[in-house]
């Protein structure tokens, strides 16, 4: 009987251990499976559904009940508030304001302003979840605008104008990264938008919104799926998917691998092992002529969708300038289409931007 035992035994730890090797090579597998899901919302739904009444089902994918309250209280009422703010098929358009930049006449107003007399753009104001970091930038957002939220950042003064890689200026652009991943997580995709950007016309219609993030650059060098292009990430598209909420993840934990700098530098770093590695991210370019801004500066206005006050420093250079954009925008949507196919029309030259970056 004992050698039974003893031979029953060794057969039940030869088995153990052949189920333990088969799961320590499933895993990895299994973990690439996971990143790998097309549309979080679709494939965890049954893990822990955050359906919203409408057609769009969004799940969270932050793991386990104490990991997910946890970001609950790291974002309240956030859950909440996107159902609001989405387009039908889910897509969240965010910027950020601080104090400075929210006040009357400044950044926000120029920003709004865009939309109303863009081209098939206001519509998508009501699709905007404006990041207020401050209660004074929290107040002016809820006196104009219907989709506001607090994203309080205390390591940092960041009520004021946040001139370039100051230290306010770093914390402000990295706080905003963790809650664009808990956007993802809750299983929307989202448009995040630099505030000093005009929205001129639809942008959706020139994103790709099969890639995983489609990304502005300051000069594009004329292959849109070339790593070689810089990206900008004042304007970007990204995709809910398991592997997006990990590059997310990926993006904020490279901060400690360099020198103090800023997300978009650090994305400029990372961008190749996101997209060759495991993750697999597809990335795509946006181009300048269509998606402008002051770094690769186009005159032509009968296809730009939005332009960007990039390559400047200052608020009130960025104000002066973008005002002069939002002019000479008005004059030419008010023009029959016989004289806006003239092409005579032209932006003025940023010339306060411009002198900005000569006397860094």
């Amino acid at each position: 009987m004992v050698a039974g035992s003893l031979s029953l035994s060794k057969q039940h730890s030869g088995v153990s251990h052949s189920v333990s090797f088969l799961l320590g090579a499933l895993l990895p597998t299994l973990l690439l499976f996971f990143l790998a899901s097309d549309r979080v919302g679709e494939k965890l739904a049954s893990i822990s559904s955050l359906g919203n009444g409408s057609a769009h089902q969004h799940a969270n994918i932050s793991g386990d009940g104490s990991a997910g309250e946890k970001e609950e209280r790291s974002f309240p009422g956030l859950a909440e508030l996107l159902p609001k703010v989405a387009t039908d098929d889910g897509t969240v358009i965010i910027t950020s304001v601080n104090e400075a930049w929210a006040e009357p006449g400044s950044l926000l107003d120029l920003f709004r302003e865009g939309f109303k007399n863009g081209e098939d753009t206001a519509h998508l104001l009501n699709h905007t979840l404006i990041v207020a970091v401050d209660a004074g930038a929290l107040a002016r957002c809820e006196a104009v605008h219907p989709h506001c939220y607090l994203l309080e950042v205390t390591s940092a003064n960041v009520t004021a104008a946040n001139r370039f890689m100051t230290k306010s200026y770093l914390e402000l652009v990295w706080a905003k990264l963790s809650l664009q991943q808990r956007v993802l997580e809750l299983g929307y995709n989202y448009l995040f938008t630099d505030v000093d950007i005009m929205w001129l016309r639809n942008p959706f219609r020139h994103i790709n919104l099969h890639a995983d993030m489609a990304v502005s650059t300051d000069r594009f060098n004329g292959n849109a799926e070339a790593l070689t292009n810089a990206p900008n990430t004042g304007f970007y598209y990204v995709k809910s998917t398991n592997r997006t909420v990990e590059m997310l993840r990926r993006w904020q934990a490279a901060r400690s691998r360099f020198p103090p700098t800023h997300d978009q530098a650090i994305f400029d770093e990372i961008k190749v092992e996101l997209a060759t590695g495991e993750l697999q991210i597809k990335l795509v370019f946006l181009e300048t002529t269509l998606f402008d801004g002051f770094c690769q500066f186009h005159g032509e206005m009968d296809r730009v969708c939005t332009m960007h006050a990039n390559c400047c420093i200052g608020l009130e250079n960025k104000v002066h300038d973008l005002r002069n954009v939002a002019a000479v925008w008005k004059n030419y949507t008010s023009l029959a289409q016989s004289e806006k196919s003239r092409g005579k029309y032209r932006w003025p030259v940023p010339a306060k931007c411009k002198a900005s970056m000569g006397h860094r």
